[in-house]
């Protein structure tokens, strides 16, 4: 643990350039404690079709997500809901996750931006599941941002948003780190 940050990585399941999911997840990154670091990463609309065809020679995008996933302590995870569902790019992006180590056991924090998203919410963590994630349920939260166009800027000026987004950073955090020291005693 000592001085170096505590590595999470964002994925948001959206491809909208002006997604209330990415910009909750670097209203995220900016409201993390010092001792943790939220890196977005940027390329689910660049992966190709998940076919398990190519499991013996991944694609190169796919062995970058891979191993972003396996050196990120947890994942923040941001998904919108499209007809009742998960969006298929990001979905595509989970598919190529299962077939290597790297998503088992991992640590997940799922953010939403529409409460009344039930549906892809409620999908998304049963395939977490299904995949050996593990949800830490008090660092999940759900603000109510659909429809306000805020930007992180927006977003973190806001103590009503800020003060839960860095409540849900730290308590992620905290379970990660406890899970590494009862790993290691």
């Amino acid at each position: 643990m000592g001085d170096t940050p505590l590595q999470l990585l964002a994925l948001s399941g959206s491809l909208r350039s002006k997604s209330s999911n990415t910009e909750l997840l670097r209203a995220a990154a900016a409201l993390a404690p010092d001792d943790v670091e939220v890196v977005l990463y940027e390329g689910i609309g660049e992966l190709p079709h998940f076919s398990p065809d190519l499991e013996d020679a991944l694609p190169s995008r796919v062995v970058e997500l891979r191993s972003r996933v396996a050196a990120a302590a947890g994942l923040l995870i941001s998904c919108p809901e499209y007809a009742h569902g998960v969006p298929g790019s990001f979905k595509n992006a989970l598919d190529w996750l299962v077939g290597g180590p790297e998503f088992v056991n991992k640590p997940v924090a799922l953010f939403n931006t529409s409460p009344r998203a039930s549906y892809a919410q409620e999908s998304l963590a049963e395939t977490i599941r299904t995949m050996s994630g593990r949800i830490i349920s008090e660092a999940s939260l759900s603000l109510p941002l659909l429809g306000q166009g805020l930007d992180m800027n927006g977003i973190i000026v806001r103590p009503e948003l800020a003060g839960v987004i860095g409540d849900a950073i730290s308590a992620f955090a905290r379970a990660i780190r406890a899970d590494i020291i009862s790993a290691t005693s």
